[in-house]
């Protein structure tokens, strides 16, 4: 079982920036990939970013390439997604998750486990 713990959402105006954090625990959770996916209202989640625990490696996805970056501490089992540039449309609730990849890919395409969610709200 991994349990995953976010923290770090709020209010922001356009243009500004948030720290997402999300701390997991449980026997094996260095064995999965972890991400941020995220969804707003009335539409499906999406997937945002997702890194290697090992290897560090990381893949954004193109809505929020040069904006966003994920990353990690090993030693506090804490992954991070800094949101600099916000615009209205990221505005969504915010979700940590932990799963597998294809087989040398550090996309995380099916998620097994997620976190309760932040709420990033971005005014114009």
């Amino acid at each position: 079982q991994v349990q995953l713990v976010e923290s770090g959402g709020g209010l922001v105006q356009a243009g500004g920036s948030l720290r997402l954090s999300c701390a997991a625990s449980g026997r094996t959770f260095s064995s999965y990939l972890m991400g941020w996916f995220r969804q707003a209202s009335g539409k499906e989640r999406e997937f945002v970013a997702s890194i290697s625990w090992s290897s560090g490696n990381t893949y954004h996805a193109d809505s929020v390439k040069g904006r966003f970056t994920i990353s990690r501490d090993n030693a506090k089992n804490t992954v991070y997604l800094q949101m600099n540039s916000l615009k209205p449309e990221d505005t969504a609730v915010y979700y940590c998750a932990a799963g597998t990849g294809r087989v040398f890919s550090v996309v995380l395409t099916s998620p097994a486990y997620w976190g309760q969610g932040t709420q990033v709200t971005v005014s114009s």
